[in-house]
């Protein structure tokens, strides 16, 4: 349906070549393409991609795909390699799919062919791309929203077996009537990926917090306002810290670490949950670590996540704390948001029991005042 050869955005498509072969072999035995494409030869050698330029990449044609070399539109050189899966060809519906070899990572290559592929599939009549990516690919999430997919949910134990684990993917979905462009986000990147008034500094949550979080989020104090308060297992905190960027990236929630501008050590966390996209309403949290306390640097972390959330288009944030936790209800005080009242058994409590939630909301003028 597509093109034999596709040139645009400053990438050629085309057929793969025997000359290709090293190429495939250093992009497609590279240990970061192997844990995002496990179904491929292990090990991966010359063989195999002997049998992918000359039977493999054949056969996705002959079944109604298609399978494309990446290369330098200069000098023809791989770069990676693309292709479409038809999911349902009565419906127009087909999966895209790339790799990119080490050496050209970073470069834009990905998205460019994405671009590239993408509209000549919407030319030659497809209606619909789905492109799945790995929770933990953040790259690869940002090279979906670059090339205008949306988020359209997680697709469970949709990947091929990992070690034997089957892992969920992300749905990300182009349709051909879809405006051009990238896809606009919910939640952007922080401004150089921090927030900071010199004494507290917020970024983005990662792998390396799962220690600090865990210990964090073990507190009695801070388990009494969990949902439910029940002590997390260490997987759970770590399967949030991993997944931090995956969130943010779909709009869901934006998950931070509270750090000590002078020392650099984390000292909490806050999350700001996009609850009601539709109206422009977030809810807010966060708690800090013991030694933390007492210093004022909550109010500043919540204070900082407020400017920001309103500065990129959020109309409303929302907290709630348990009636007796005074020093929170303090934080939300300092930071201008307004008590608007007390909601009644909101919350699971211990032993099926029940529990109040005091309420606080904060408007964008709520702070000037």
């Amino acid at each position: 349906m597509t093109p034999e050869t596709i040139e645009a955005y400053g990438v050629r498509l085309r057929p793969f070549r025997p000359a290709d072969a090293p190429e495939v072999v250093a992009g497609c035995a590279d240990p970061e393409t192997r844990r995002f494409i496990p179904a491929m030869p292990d090990p991966y050698t010359a063989r195999s991609a002997h049998w992918w330029i000359t039977e493999g990449a054949p056969a996705a044609w002959a079944a109604g795909g298609a399978a494309y070399a990446i290369a330098d539109r200069d000098t023809d050189r791989l770069l990676g390699g693309i292709g479409l899966t038809p999911i349902s060809e009565e419906r127009g519906h087909f999966e895209i799919g790339y790799w990119v070899v080490p050496a050209a990572r970073g470069r834009g290559v990905a998205a460019a062919a994405t671009r590239a592929l993408s509209a000549a599939a919407f030319a030659a009549g497809v209606g619909r791309l789905e492109l799945l990516t790995h929770e933990e690919n953040g790259p690869s999430q940002r090279v979906a929203l670059a090339c205008g997919y949306g988020h359209e949910g997680v697709r469970r134990a949709a990947s091929a077996p990992r070690d034997g684990v089957r892992h969920d993917m992300v749905a990300w979905v182009r349709l051909a009537h879809d405006p051009p462009g990238p896809t606009a986000r919910l939640l952007p990147d922080l401004p150089d990926g921090r927030l900071t008034d010199g004494v507290v500094t917020l970024r983005r949550l990662g792998p390396a917090d799962a220690d600090p979080m865990y210990r964090l989020h073990s507190r009695p104090e801070v388990v009494a306002n969990r949902v439910p308060p029940v002590a997390p297992d260490r997987a759970p905190i770590e399967r949030r810290c991993r997944l931090a960027e995956s969130r943010w990236l779909a709009g869901r929630s934006a998950d931070l670490a509270i750090l000590d501008a002078a020392t650099g050590t984390v000292a909490g966390g806050c999350a700001l949950i996009y609850d009601e996209p539709a109206t422009g309403q977030a809810m807010l949290g966060y708690s800090m670590l013991p030694e933390a306390r007492g210093r004022g640097l909550a109010t500043r972390a919540v204070g900082l996540v407020a400017g920001w959330a309103f500065g990129v288009g959020l109309a409303r944030l929302w907290a709630g704390t348990r009636p007796e936790n005074v020093a929170s209800q303090r934080v939300l005080a300092k930071a201008g948001f307004r008590r608007e009242g007390l909601l009644r058994g909101r919350l699971p409590g211990p032993d099926g029991t029940r529990i109040d939630s005091l309420i606080f909301g904060l408007l964008p003028g709520d702070r000037s005042g």
